[in-house]
Order: structure tokens, then sequence, then C-alpha cells
């Protein structure tokens, strides 16, 4: 079974996804502060965490960043905020997905198996029939999940690499932020642009020499995204 972390403070809505997540055949665990989920998810005990982004003493931000620094795991954030600047900057330290409440429990076991299986799908054997991928100077190693930019590899995260390894796959392709949001997050992307242009950039910053004036990773005005050759 696949063990899931839930860092909440709120009792109710951490037994609500709880009991969800156990009728989805996932072993739970809770941690009711940030701290106690920094000590708990460093432990490599845990296959996903869903971490609420409102906790008291360490926020959910500060908790992401740090448990980012050391684990390659899904990290899935709760907020009740509908800004996107909050969602922005969740992603921007390190999360893969986020939820905005209130939502379906129905909705949160979906979005948490289809993070999963990109997971699963991204470190196993999904791309082994193409060892190589290289456009310019940038290369993808497949076998081993490295990218290298001019010889010197570059960390990419788990969604970063799997964007970039679509957008080389189908090079020269337009591809509108709902698509790519599908294809890479695995549902439905409506509401969630936010996600892709965060993606997008943080991309940009680590394979492009000039992030502001990019050569590969171009933006399609009032279309979307495509990897120009």
């Amino acid at each position: 079974m696949r063990r899931i972390l839930i860092i909440e403070d709120d009792e109710t809505i951490a037994a609500i996804e709880r009991d969800y997540l156990t009728l989805g055949e996932f072993e739970v665990d809770i941690a009711a502060t940030g701290a106690e989920g920094i000590a708990m998810g460093r432990s490599g005990r845990y296959d996903l965490i869903l971490l609420d982004l409102m906790l008291p003493g360490v926020d959910g931000f500060t908790v992401c960043h740090t448990l980012r620094e050391t684990l390659d795991i899904p990290i899935l954030m709760v907020t009740a905020r509908q800004e996107d600047i909050d969602k922005i900057r969740g992603l921007g330290m390190g999360a893969d997905d986020y939820i905005t409440k209130p939502f379906s429990p129905n909705v949160l076991v979906a979005r948490i198996k289809a993070n999963l299986a990109q997971y699963d799908r991204l470190k196993g054997t999904g791309h082994s029939d193409r060892a190589q991928i290289q456009i310019g100077p940038i290369q993808i190693r497949e076998d081993s999940r490295r990218v290298f930019v001019d010889g010197r590899e570059v960390q990419l995260k788990n969604k970063e690499y799997e964007l970039l390894l679509f957008l080389m796959s189908n090079a020269d392709i337009v591809f509108s932020k709902e698509t790519l949001y599908e294809r890479i997050w695995g549902y439905d992307a409506m509401g969630d642009n936010a996600t892709v242009a965060v993606h997008i950039n943080r991309l940009r910053e680590k394979i492009e020499k000039t992030p502001s004036e990019p050569r590969y990773i171009q933006t399609v005005w009032g279309v979307g995204y495509r990897f120009k050759p």
C-alpha cells in the first residue's frame, strides 16, 4: 500500500482526508504542525505528502521548501486561498500541485492518484524506447532522468523534467496551457493555468541563457508554448 502523510492542523479536515484515503487503499499518517510534518516527512516513509498551507508556527510554504531540499516525492498543497499569488508561491517552493478548499474528498483522492501515477511513470520505464533526446545544447538522458545544458547537468524537479521532456519530444508543436496541464498533470486543467506558467518560467531559468528572451521554450501569444528546435 502507498503511504500518505497529511500535514493539517484542523482535526476534522484531517480525519475526513484520512478516511477517504484509507477507503482508497492508502496508508495514512497525520502531522498536526509544520514542525512535526517536517520531522515525519524526512523519515522517507511516504510516497506523497498532502500539505495544508495555513499552519500555526511553521507555515506550509516553509514546510514545503524544507522538505523539497531532501525529498523527491509529490507534494500536493491544500489552500483555502483563491489568489493565484499563493498558488504560484507554493509551486515556486517546490509543490507539484495544489487543490483549493472546499473540495470533494473524491476529487482529492483522484488528484493524489493522478500525481502518484505521473510520478511512477516518470521514475519507471515509460520513455525507455528512446535513451536520449538532444536539441541544440540541451540533452535529456531518459534512462537516468538527467538533463544537461552545454554539457553541464541541471537539476529539475519532477514536473519540470516531464514538461521539458514532453515539449522536446514534440518540438515545434504549439500546446495550450490547458493541454500541457492535462498531459503533464493527468487531469482536467480548467482553472490551473498558473501551474503551467510557473513551471515554464522555472525551466527557462534553468536551461535558457537569457530567460527573459527565451530561445527554446517560446511563448506563442494567445495560444500557448512550444519548444523551438
